[in-house]
């Protein structure tokens, strides 16, 4: 957006969003037809997907069970019953002209969520509701010049849509509002998060008003925002475009828009339906549907600790500071890594400093059990941090897929060295080549042993053991 001259009024943006969570089942929500990513086009669509006459939908209740567990994990009303509808529009990747959804009572009603935003604060969410509805296929553009593709695959893919009240004010609280109910449906395993496949992706609804005014501006809703960093630059952009607008007296016009992440820009896809421009009716092959209260006991008694919980945990019991416990909780491989290697009885502190070496995220197949042997090591004096990340490069290569911890420290000559007289013969060096250091030292420079230690690691390669350097050293030094 272009520098504009500042402004007289001060505006506040306001946002909701919607998001899609494609739930992780193993069929459709209406169908028995498989859920599976990056099949063949159209080899995944039933009949029922694909509508065909004399066909009817089948709830899948698994589908009924995770909706459930979410409405619990934001403390939500659940409605019983609940009730599906046709929601009517016509698209080319939509078979039946209609989409399965949910209006007026949804199976969520409403919660809460609570958000970290930037400053270290928190925010309460109120989610206004959560749906259960059925995905529409997908439009394959440029496979075929001046030709749209169809791929039905998608089509019946269960989704829970999550609507937020427009509470948020800022692109900053917007995304850490996605990032915690990413979080969450992980967390409870409903979905798998994949933003990448489309598994975790958001409708941004935004308008601005003057600040004080409580009308809501005209809002504009961008479509499919499927990244983190993409829906902070399109808030970014779309509140500066909008600002622009109403300071050169013309009018927002509600559309619906899209980011295109290579200009920076949302740009304009189609005018903004209404409620009733979808002509919803109750779909008369889907009865009512009834929550059983036994199951709701049952889910309610098994839901796994929530990401709030798990923070607050780390907190208390480990002392950890806000930025690692975010680094461990932010995804399932580092929070499981975590957990596992705490079961092992490994120091907190020192699992938190090597999950941060690993990164596993970008090693999903490294197995925690070497890592828990080679924390063992560490803490048992055998190796030499130096030692250790040697080590994990070895793993992480697995050269001549050994994997062997052992081999790799005899292979590399990585033992740390314990023997006192070699060690005390590494100190007397370096004391003899640094007098004005170790005189500093013995006035009062505390801080120069962390030097002289330093020197004597680094001339036995990384095998001295630290600890018993720097007593020999203060037992030396005491006597000189």
């Amino acid at each position: 957006m272009h520098s504009r001259t500042p402004s007289k009024i001060t505006w506040e943006t306001v946002i909701g969003i919607e998001v899609h969570a494609q739930l992780n089942t193993q069929s459709k929500i209406f169908s028995p037809s498989s859920t599976l990513f990056g099949q063949a086009p159209n080899t995944q669509a039933s009949m029922v997907d694909l509508a065909m006459p004399g066909t009817l939908p089948v709830l899948n209740q698994e589908v009924v069970r995770k909706a459930i567990q979410f409405g619990l994990s934001i403390q939500a009303k659940l409605n019983s019953p609940s009730f599906f509808e046709r929601k009517n529009y016509f698209y080319p990747d939509l078979p039946k002209g209609y989409q399965i959804s949910q209006l007026d009572i949804p199976i969520v009603g409403p919660g809460t969520l609570e958000i970290n935003l930037p400053d270290g604060t928190q925010k309460i969410i109120n989610i206004t509701r959560a749906h259960l509805e059925e995905d529409a296929g997908k439009s394959i553009h440029g496979l075929v010049p001046s030709k749209t593709g169809i791929d039905l695959n998608r089509a019946g893919t269960p989704l829970l849509e999550i609507v937020s009240e427009p509470e948020l004010r800022s692109a900053e609280e917007a995304v850490a509002y996605l990032k915690a109910l990413h979080e969450l449906v992980m967390a409870i395993d409903i979905c798998d998060g994949n933003m990448q496949e489309g598994s975790f992706r958001a409708d941004i609804n935004i308008s601005v008003r003057p600040l004080g005014q409580e009308k809501l501006g005209t809002r504009t809703e961008i479509k499919n925002v499927n990244s983190f960093k993409f829906a902070e630059q399109a808030i970014h952009y779309e509140v500066e475009r909008q600002i622009d607008l109403l300071e050169s007296g013309q009018k927002i016009i509600q559309e619906t828009r899209l980011f295109d992440a290579e200009s920076g820009q949302t740009k304009s896809m189609r005018s903004k339906e209404d409620a009733h421009d979808y002509r919803y009716f109750p779909d008369p092959d889907l009865p009512p549907l009834f929550l059983d209260p036994e199951l709701i006991n049952q889910l309610k008694q098994n839901l796994p600790e929530l990401p709030h919980q798990k923070k607050s945990r780390y907190a208390k019991n480990y002392g950890f500071s806000s930025d690692n416990i975010i680094l461990l909780t932010q995804s399932k491989k580092m929070s499981f890594g975590f957990e596992f290697l705490i079961q092992k009885n490994h120091a907190p502190k020192l699992i938190l400093n090597w999950l941060k070496n690993l990164d596993l995220e970008k090693n999903p197949e490294f197995d925690l059990k070497n890592l828990s042997q080679l924390l063992e090591k560490i803490e048992s004096g055998k190796i030499s941090n130096t030692a250790g990340k040697q080590i994990l490069a070895e793993l992480l290569q697995d050269k001549k897929g050994k994997n062997n911890i052992d081999q790799i420290i005899l292979e590399l000559r990585l033992e740390q060295v314990s023997n006192i007289s070699e060690l005390e013969n590494w100190v007397q060096k370096i004391i003899q080549e640094n007098p004005t250091q170790v005189a500093e030292f013995k006035s009062g420079k505390e801080k120069l042993l962390g030097y002289l230690v330093g020197q004597v690691l680094k001339l036995s390669g990384g095998k001295a053991n630290p600890g018993q350097v720097k007593e020999i050293f203060l037992k030396i030094i005491s006597e000189l």
